[in-house]
């Protein structure tokens, strides 16, 4: 099998495998603080308690998630950072991979089409960790944005330079 995108494909990979642990690790700090709406328990004091009259469902994952992962007591703020992780790549991974894909296609240098993948994939972790680790600016946070603001950057540049060629000609 001919794949004609060889290096998106592979940062498409990568970023799906990113995007999968960092849902992970919202899922496990919801579990351990039983926040499973929002970001905190205030945010949810409006909803019914889950454990007032559970359904067979909630008392078998209350009953497992006891058993398999350490509850918190208080809220430190982690859950919040955990979900913002997860939105930023959100918003930010797909239109990144999407520079990605033209660039490949219009087959531009390879090397460039490496750069910016690169960039894109360490920017995203080192901003995830960031966030996650510290409330506030942090130097993954700041390291995350420029990166990605560069491929952003870089990307839009070129894709737009490429387009009014080829609409021109």
């Amino acid at each position: 099998m001919h794949n004609p995108i060889p290096i998106s494909t592979l940062f498409i990979g990568l970023s799906g495998f990113m995007a999968f642990a960092l849902s992970y690790i919202v899922v496990m700090e919801r579990i351990s603080t039983r926040v499973w709406h929002g970001g905190s328990k205030e945010e949810v004091t409006t909803q019914p308690n889950y454990l007032d009259k559970p359904s067979k469902w909630a008392a078998f994952v209350e009953n497992y998630t006891q058993k398999s992962v350490a509850t918190k007591t208080s809220d430190d703020g982690v859950l919040q950072r955990k979900v913002r992780a997860f939105g930023n790549f959100s918003e930010y991974v797909p239109l990144g991979l999407l520079f990605l894909v033209a660039l490949e296609l219009m087959k531009l240098p390879t090397l460039l089409i490496w750069l910016l993948g690169s960039a894109l994939i360490i920017g995203r972790i080192a901003h995830a960790w960031g966030l996650i680790k510290t409330y506030g600016p942090s130097p993954g946070r700041a390291i995350g944005f420029f990166l990605t603001w560069l491929v952003y950057l870089v990307g839009a540049s070129i894709c737009v330079y490429y387009g009014v060629v080829g609409v021109l000609s």
